[in-house]
């Protein structure tokens, strides 16, 4: 176990000595002491390390990760695991607005609530909220899983293309062209697959599947007022 202590050594060497690791590096296993909220923690990393925070974060924490495994143990500010290509971020706490903001794949769990704009612009990735989600969730998202054990909030997948989007608990309201749609077996095995991943419980068959209603991919004068 590698042990960085961040107040003392500061964030920049933190960063350069993880962005320092390669494929075949035999420090895999790092805990960070004293992160105090510090911004852009862990960001960047490329190499099959797993890295744990004592304590909350700041903003971007985990971004643009690439195969690392990055756990924190408290909260963490806006744009966790922001562009996430691969690997896996856990959250113990909650996250602030856009959590996996524009992620291309990887797995992004979070134990506590998201704030607004979770997943927005989502490209693949896959993320697992264990409590709810605030509001504009999942806008614009392309492609990849959101999934959410509690509540979500307005516009749930507002302008959303074919990422989708599985919720257990109430939706305050559905965004421009998302509707509700049929769970069939190939979702019920989508699901499984991510709550075994991410440490939930619960059975699939208790969610319902949003999606596009495909109506806004090409300008319809009929549709103007919701553009």
């Amino acid at each position: 176990m590698q042990i960085f202590d961040l107040e003392v050594q500061g964030l920049r060497a933190l960063n350069e000595t993880l962005h320092a690791q390669s494929n075949d590096t035999n420090q895999t296993q790092w805990q960070i002491n004293n992160p105090k909220g510090s911004h852009a923690i862990a960001v960047g990393l490329d190499a099959p390390i797993e890295v744990t925070i004592k304590g909350s974060t700041g903003y971007y924490c985990g971004g643009m990760n690439k195969q690392a495994t990055i756990n924190v143990n408290g909260s963490v500010g806006p744009g966790v695991a922001e562009n996430m290509m691969s690997g896996t971020v856990i959250i113990d706490g909650d996250a602030s607005q856009y959590a996996g903001a524009t992620g291309n794949g990887g797995l992004l769990v979070i134990k506590g609530n998201a704030s607004s704009r979770c997943g927005i612009s989502m490209k693949g990735i896959d993320i697992v909220v264990h409590g709810n989600i605030g509001h504009m969730s999942a806008f614009m998202a392309q492609s990849g899983n959101l999934v959410v054990l509690g509540d979500a909030g307005e516009a749930l997948g507002d302008s959303l293309y074919e990422a989708r989007l599985f919720v257990r608990g109430s939706v305050k309201s559905l965004g421009a062209d998302c509707i509700e749609k049929e769970m069939r077996p190939e979702h019920i095995e989508i699901l499984k697959d991510l709550l075994e991943k991410s440490g939930a419980t619960c059975a699939p068959e208790e969610f319902k599947r949003y999606g596009s209603a495909r109506q806004l991919y090409n300008f319809n004068i009929d549709n103007a007022s919701a553009y």
